[in-house]
């Protein structure tokens, strides 16, 4: 355990540094408004890292590094699609989002949007998008434990039990105390953390295997292949991974930091920041996984625990390449990235529980700290629920967070795109996209056709569904109103 001495230490700093911030979070919520979306009022920066931030789990560091270590160029379509769909996110739906939430009931959660954009007094909408949420998300956060309790199984060596609860406890802390204002200010230091490791890392990394052509022919003759972008690639398999970026349209825990943002006039810069962030934690991923293939060819003798499970790359580089305190704070980075989606995920379901289902059918005149200490509860219990599916590894759970992220992109991302730039939109159009989405990717998840990743027929389905079924109807002259008041506030001040 000395080796790890200094790791630990770093981790316990940092984890504690993130339990304090939820305190100081603590103090600034004093209503259901500031414990889902901080109240409104993130400013531009805090916007960018922490979408970013809850956006890039655990993949960023292991998966994606390891898939590039094992195969070459040919596994970054993925990045690829995921820049352009997150762009193409903050450009048409962030800032019309941001205005049509707050002109729609000043809504506070993905399901309180629909229900107040489309007037549905039967309570159908919310429920079934909140049903959504909670089964989708709490898969979600079990593959964010399972993930936290490996990093410090693997590194610690503690049992995997141990580590359960390890990897768990200082995030349900936070997030329990501090609410969104917690997540959002640890997502910034969490983002922070993880540019800071994925830049550096592979410069080293380049520097110790001979600098940059020396690395390039190394990896060539290893395998030539590895430079190819369409090796072992076929036309639908680049289009199911750069299908990824479709995702971004639905999923709730960043459509939430758009919902947060302090004013629309914010989003510009803080769509510049975002990406500017993102493509070079990326680029930087993609790097440590390529780089990664010249050093452990030239040190075989230390390449053990990455044959073993390519997704070590990062962690490996990290302990061999550098002094055991700055590995430690590298190594911290994974568990940021880790803390980091999981407390939004948290939060959502938490969300969900208290405003969609507590609030409107249980408990309409709740005073404001009842609802706040219901989401903390609703925190709790979500998250124990996550823990004990996380707790048999063999699961597999990881292997449903592609599913999960088709089922948030195809039901719900048709539905948020069009329902914020197409005023004719009506709420049966909005159930049949939820509904065309959702099952959609459940039967070609089932049947695996054509091999094309479900999120792409889920969301064109779901898209066709929404028009044609709108179009059956007609919006009413309220929905008409809110929706040109909106659109207006929008352009006035973009």
């Amino acid at each position: 355990m000395s080796v790890s001495n200094p790791t630990l230490i770093t981790f316990v700093i940092y984890i504690a540094a993130m339990v304090l911030i939820g305190f100081m979070a603590y103090r600034s919520t004093n209503n259901l408004s500031d414990y889902i979306l901080g109240g409104r009022s993130l400013g531009s920066v805090v916007t960018a890292l922490s979408a970013g931030a809850s956006d890039m789990s655990g993949w960023l560091l292991m998966g994606l590094p390891g898939a590039i270590y094992m195969s070459g160029l040919s596994e970054s379509w993925i990045a690829i699609g995921l820049i352009i769909g997150a762009y193409l996110n903050w450009l048409f739906v962030a800032g019309r989002l941001r205005v049509q939430t707050e002109h729609n009931g000043d809504a506070l959660t993905l399901p309180d949007y629909f229900s107040s954009r489309f007037e549905d007094k039967s309570g159908l909408l919310r429920i079934i998008s909140a049903v959504v949420i909670l089964v989708f998300f709490t898969i979600y956060c079990a593959s964010g434990i399972v993930a936290g309790a490996r990093l410090f199984e693997s590194t610690f060596g503690m049992s995997y039990e141990t580590a359960l609860w390890a990897g768990a406890a200082a995030t349900i802390a936070y997030t329990f105390v501090g609410g969104f204002l917690a997540v959002s200010w640890t997502d910034t230091v969490q983002a922070t953390l993880m540019i800071f490791a994925l830049l550096l890392t592979p410069i080293i990394v380049l520097l110790a295997t001979g600098g940059v052509d020396t690395t390039f022919l190394a990896i060539e003759a290893k395998d030539a292949s590895n430079f190819d972008m369409l090796k072992n690639t076929t036309f639908i398999g680049i289009i199911s991974l750069m299908g990824w970026g479709l995702g971004y349209f639905g999923q709730p825990h960043i459509l939430a930091r758009f919902m947060a943002a302090d004013s629309v006039k914010s989003i510009a810069n803080a769509r510049r920041i975002s990406m500017t962030w993102m493509i070079l934690c990326l680029g930087g991923t993609v790097a440590v996984g390529f780089f990664g293939i010249a050093y452990f060819s030239a040190h075989p003798e230390v390449a053990g625990p990455v044959t073993e499970n390519h997704e070590r790359v990062f962690i490996e580089l990290a302990k061999i390449l550098f002094n055991p305190w700055v590995a430690g704070v590298l190594l911290s980075a994974i568990l940021a990235a880790v803390m980091s989606t999981l407390s939004c995920q948290l939060l959502v379901c938490s969300s969900a529980l208290t405003e969609d289902f507590y609030k409107t059918f249980l408990r309409k005149t709740a005073s404001q700290m009842e609802l706040v200490w219901v989401g903390r509860a609703m925190v709790l219990l979500v998250a124990l629920i996550a823990i004990a599916l996380a707790a048999n590894p063999e699961n597999r759970v990881l292997g449903l967070v592609s599913y999960a992220w088709a089922g948030f992109g195809a039901a719900f991302g048709p539905v948020v795109l069009i329902s914020v730039i197409w005023k004719d939109m009506t709420r049966n159009g909005a159930l049949a996209g939820i509904l065309v989405g959702a099952i959609t990717v459940i039967v070609w998840k089932h049947f695996e056709l054509l091999g094309l990743y479900e999120i792409i027929p889920g969301f064109i389905f779901a898209s066709l569904a929404i028009y044609f079924v709108s179009k059956m109807g007609a919006p009413t002259a309220g929905m008409l109103q809110r929706f040109a008041a909106a659109e207006k506030d929008f352009r006035l001040n973009k």
